[in-house]
């Protein structure tokens, strides 16, 4: 069945674009979206705490408003979402949101914003490839407040994949960190070496690995200029 958000009972276009933009999950969706997910895997994998029913349901009404448009593949079974110039024309707005964001509300992360499975699908989607060396490197993840959740970075350029099992490589890099230190840096909030010296961050591998780790990893473009002074204080260490 359709899902559509009770309207606003009125012809302003705000309240017409609300109807369609500001139902919960919607902007993060059309964010994957608009980054260039196409796949309902990796639209999920970038909003991972939606349920994939409700995931369904959000599409099934985009597609309905003329956001998107559900294409076939053309060799495989499935289908991939594209955007429509409706759905395109959402860009300058989620860029708006993720500016403003950025300056007025990423200073202060509360431990519910810290979600590990979506700071690590962020941290690969950061990945500079153009710094890579050129064999394969392994990265293990753990964070000290999620311990329980693992994760296998594996950069082989160009190809970058996060993995949740454990893909059967060697190790080259360990890493061990604060959710909170690890967001901060992808925001450009944080400097590795200031992490590592701070104990938030601890890299355990060979030599080249730990050196040229922070050169791998770039932040979000709406933290790309210099890092502000670290926005963690010692009681969250």
């Amino acid at each position: 069945m359709l899902y559509r958000m009770k309207g606003y009972g009125q012809f302003c276009p705000v309240a017409l674009a609300s109807e369609v933009f500001a139902e919960r999950w919607t902007p993060l969706i059309l964010r994957e979206l608009l980054s260039g997910a196409r796949r309902f895997a990796d639209i999920h994998r970038g909003v991972p705490r939606i349920s994939r029913n409700l995931l369904c349901q959000r599409l099934d009404t985009l597609a309905y408003v003329g956001i998107i448009e559900r294409k076939p593949l053309p060799n495989a079974r499935g289908s991939e979402y594209h955007l429509t110039e409706a759905g395109r024309e959402f860009g300058p707005v989620i860029e708006a949101l993720g500016t403003w964001g950025f300056k007025w509300s990423s200073r202060d992360l509360r431990d519910e914003h810290l979600d590990p499975d979506f700071l690590m699908w962020v941290l690969h989607k950061l990945v500079r490839r153009e710094n890579l060396p050129n064999h394969r490197v392994v990265v293990f993840f753990q964070f000290r407040q999620a311990p329980k959740r693992r994760y296998w970075l594996i950069l082989n350029r160009p190809e970058v994949d996060v993995c949740l099992f454990d893909p059967g490589f060697g190790i080259d890099l360990e890493v061990t960190a604060d959710l909170r230190a690890l967001a901060d840096i992808c925001l450009g909030h944080l400097r590795f070496r200031d992490a590592v010296s701070r104990g938030w961050l601890t890299l355990l591998g060979t030599r080249s690995a730990c050196k040229d780790f922070s050169t791998w990893v770039g932040t979000a473009h709406f933290g790309s200029g210099p890092p502000a002074q670290n926005s963690m204080s010692a009681s969250t260490a």
